[in-house]
Order: structure tokens, then sequence, then C-alpha cells
């Protein structure tokens, strides 16, 4: 089968094309005919050589065909999304015709949806919405705000949160992508900045802030809660350079919740793939209810201008590759 291989660690062009064997069924795994998968920044830094779990195909996600499955848990020829499980960092990924994937990070996924348009959906909307509905507990009428929203992964919350019935205030270092972002449903939009908390008008009235962007910013993402407020650290969009002399006891605000979520957890025990709810989510927007639509979609064997994309920070959303 083909596969996308790293030459060494780099820039784009040290992905190629290779030919390499293709994966046998094996019990508790199921063999994915790949048919797209979308594109993060995960595997950019895994080129660079910057992860620290890297495998020889990169991809961390996928939708494609069933082709085995020895349990017999999904019939051949079934439309599934896979994502995490291993991909990427200690199996070979979806940058590939056919990958073989846990059965626990697999899920049924059917919509009168194109494939590039299923493929902006696994890794991006199932992070989503277990940031909002299971770590931020986000309900109807509330307030929240979304820290990097112009990202795929905050583009995907937004469209969620405002499809709930929520208040979003959407943040972007850009004013040009304002009326992306209102087009989306966000009542107002706010350039980011690190003093965020100092400037917003609702401050110590938040009920919610899903924060992109990163360590700095999820100390001034505290400043603006109310009492019982809850922040989600979910992206590092400002970089991973770690938080300075971080001591809860003087700097955070009491009664407020912070947590974090990691997408690399799906498919363990206590989070399991099948708690988020993929074919609803799938329905929901084959029905119109808001858009996956990919900004971009690429061919397999345009990986390179993929990444080279991806690297410049000129995506404006999700980008998939379609075999």
């Amino acid at each position: 089968m083909r596969a996308i291989l790293r030459k060494e660690f780099g820039g784009p062009e040290v992905l190629e094309m290779r030919e390499i064997p293709e994966p046998e069924p094996r019990d508790g795994q199921v063999v994915i005919e790949i048919k797209a998968f979308g594109l993060n920044h995960a595997e950019l830094h895994m080129r660079q050589g910057e992860w620290a779990e890297i495998a020889d195909v990169s991809g961390i996600e996928c939708v494609g065909l069933v082709k085995s499955c020895p349990s017999g848990e999904f019939a051949e020829g079934t439309k599934v999304a896979a994502l995490m499980g291993g991909l990427g960092r200690t199996i070979n990924g979806s940058y590939a015709e056919y990958t073989r994937v846990p059965e626990s990070n697999v899920a049924a996924i059917n919509a009168e949806l194109s494939w590039s348009e299923l493929a902006a959906i696994p890794e991006t909307f199932a992070t989503a919405w277990t940031c909002l509905f299971r770590n931020l507990e986000i309900r109807e009428g509330q307030t929240l705000v979304i820290r990097g929203a112009t990202s795929a992964f905050g583009q995907a919350a937004l469209k969620m949160a405002v499809n709930a019935g929520v208040n979003v205030i959407a943040t972007t270092r850009n004013c040009e992508r304002f009326s992306l972002l209102e087009t989306m449903g966000a009542f107002r939009t706010e350039i980011e900045t690190p003093k965020l908390s100092e400037v917003i008008a609702e401050a110590k009235q938040i009920d919610a802030v899903l924060d992109l962007v990163g360590n700095s910013t999820f100390m001034d993402s505290l400043n603006m809660l109310r009492r019982g407020g809850r922040v989600c650290l979910a992206g590092w969009l400002g970089g991973l350079d770690p938080i300075p002399d971080f001591n809860p006891l003087l700097q955070m605000n009491s009664g407020v919740y912070l947590s974090f979520f990691g997408s690399f957890v799906f498919g363990n025990p206590g989070f399991p793939l099948s708690d988020v709810p993929l074919q609803q989510i799938a329905e929901d927007i084959a029905f119109g209810k808001y858009s996956a639509k990919p900004t971009r979609v690429f061919r397999f064997e345009e990986i390179q201008e993929a990444h080279r994309v991806m690297e410049a920070n000129q995506a404006n959303g999700k980008m998939v590759v379609v075999i």
C-alpha cells in the first residue's frame, strides 16, 4: 500500500510517498481502508521531531471503510471514523491507504456527507464536544469565551456552543476575522490579548472559558470567571512554554474551576469514544444545523503542500486530505 513517511525530521519536504506492507488483522483491532483524514498541528510537531512518541506513519485521525474486524464489532464495509489510540504516535497512523486501530478508538459514522466533510469531524468535533459538554458543562443561556476561536478546534466549538443556545464571545488575533466568527454565530468578537480579563465588559460574570491559546493566557481566563465558573485548557496556539512561577494559592480566585483536556485519552477507560455522539454530530451537520466543510482539501500526493500551508498558519480552519 502507499503511505507517507519521513526521510528525516525537518520541513514539509521530508515527507515522501513509499510502498509499505498493508496491516494484517489482529484481535481487538480494526483494519480501515482510509478514504480521507484531517490535518492537525500535532502532525507538524511530529514531522519536526518535537513529539516524544512518533510512529513511522503520521496521522492521528481518519474516516473510511472497515476492511476487517476479527471480533465482529464492526461489519466489513461499515463507514467509520477513527482517532487517537496511538495513531501516529505508537502505531502507524492515517497517512496511508490502510491503517489498523484499536476497536475502542473506532466509531461508526454515517451521514449524507462527502468523505472530505466527514474527515473534518472526528478529532476536532470529538474534542470540542468533550470540552464543552463534559469539562465545562455548558448550558443554554450561559456566556462562554472561546480564546483562539479562528482555529479549526475553535470554530468547531463555536458552532456547537451556538447550536446549544450558548452566548459566545470569540477571540482572535486578527480583526479581519471578526466577520467570519460573527457569521458562525458569535454574539461578539474581541481581539485576543494576554490581559483580556482587564478589558472584557463581562469580567467576573463569565460562566465558562475554553482556552485554546494556552499557558500564556489561562491565568487571565480564570480571572474573568464568576464564582463557580469554569476554564478548560485544551490548546496551545500561543506556544508550549511553561507557566513561570505558578502558585495557585496566590494567583487563583476562590470558587473557580480549572480543567484540562487532551484528546490523546480517547479510547482509554474513563474516556470511551462511545461517550462522544459522533453519529449525531454528523447528522446535525448533514441537516444543516452547522457546517463542517473543510477550508482546504488536498489530494494524497499534495501532502507536502498541505503541511506548508499548515506551518504558515494559512489554514483558516480545518484542512483535510482525500485519498
